[in-house]
């Protein structure tokens, strides 16, 4: 087991981005797991050398790498990080990422009325919280989601390995603006199953109230297929899609479906509504005909949203839940994660 610390700082994480954006992922604090069925590596949080280091996504279990039978579903869907680019762009045929958007794997990320923790409150050179990051530093602009914001008080971090499992543990507390929680999540493989589960747990350890949602970003590169027609999307309920539709996608009862691939700049996204409020209808399945393979996602609490957003070199569903957690309560939630062969 061991304890970090972190304080960083906007230049020197641009350094540190322009030096690692040319480094191996295998050049990474990471950890091995295997069940006989999956095997994964899992990047650890590290204020000096870690793979993700930004102020987006929680810092716990990033996931670089999924195999089973000879599927590969999770890695790099960028070329590069650039500390100079906003969410994601291209150079040529490449795909260049910020810092912040970085992620691989079912990165998580928490979100406060669309922003963060705490945002509402602080005034510009005020804090901030971004669970699963740490206490952040706020500007004078509105809030961005991709913005590389300077990581004042990184928290506590502890993480420890065991056969089937690595464990996380966040521990925050900010008595200026009253916040305080310690977050665990536990990544682990289910003995002798092609079944990865995601195991959280929130305590609310400050004096306020914590309202937030988190999603699971699910950048999904399966044998690197770009989304298209051989790939399909069901859901338990009839979606109704939302307004935020873009490019070669459409609706067909339960089923999401490419109407053709996505090549060059395209975008294809959508928000699939029309959930219910049972867990039941937490519930992905997507499958690609052409390499036989695909992966069955299940969560144990509502939906608050779900939406697909997808580029030539990965497709992510997101589903979003939500918690409010009064002082001294906790909040539990599990995502399952199936992978199979057809």
């Amino acid at each position: 087991m061991h304890s970090i610390r972190n304080r960083i700082t906007l230049r020197a994480a641009a350094l540190w981005w322009l030096a690692a954006s040319l480094l191996p992922a295998a050049g990474f604090p990471s950890a091995e797991l295997s069940n006989g069925q999956l095997r994964l590596t899992i990047f650890l949080p590290d204020a000096r050398n870690g793979f993700y280091r930004a102020s987006r996504f929680d810092w716990s279990g990033v996931i670089g790498d999924l195999e089973y039978k000879g599927h590969r579903y999770y890695g790099q869907w960028f070329s590069r990080v650039d500390p100079n680019v906003h969410d994601y762009t291209y150079e040529g045929g490449q795909v260049i990422a910020s810092p912040c958007s970085a992620g691989t794997g079912p990165v998580e990320e928490f979100q406060t009325n669309g922003s963060a923790l705490g945002w509402d409150d602080a005034r510009p050179g005020g804090t901030f919280i971004k669970i699963g990051v740490g206490v952040l530093r706020k500007d004078d602009k509105p809030y961005e989601f991709a913005k590389l914001y300077p990581i004042v008080d990184g928290g506590k971090w502890s993480v420890s390995k065991h056969a089937g499992s690595v464990e996380f543990e966040q521990q925050l507390h900010d008595a200026v603006m009253g916040y305080g929680y310690v977050y665990r999540k536990v990544v682990r493989l289910v003995a002798g199953q092609p079944e990865m589960a995601l195991e959280h747990s929130l305590r609310n350890t400050g004096s306020r109230t914590i309202e937030s949602t988190v999603y699971d970003h699910n950048f999904l590169v399966l044998d690197g297929q770009a989304p298209g027609p051989d790939f399909a999307i069901t859901v338990p309920y009839q979606i109704q899609p939302g307004p935020a539709g873009s490019g070669p996608v459409e609706v067909r009862g339960n089923h999401i479906v490419y109407l053709k691939a996505i090549e060059g700049h395209a975008v294809g996204a959508i928000r699939a509504t029309g959930f219910g409020a049972s867990a039941s209808d937490n519930d992905i399945r997507i499958e690609n005909r052409k390499v036989g393979a695909g992966m069955h996602i299940t969560g144990d609490r509502p939906l608050a949203a779900l939406s697909l957003w997808s580029i030539k070199t990965t497709l992510a569903m997101e589903p979003t839940i939500r918690m409010k957690i009064e002082p001294g309560g906790e909040f539990q939630w599990k995502i399952s994660y199936r992978y199979y062969v057809k």
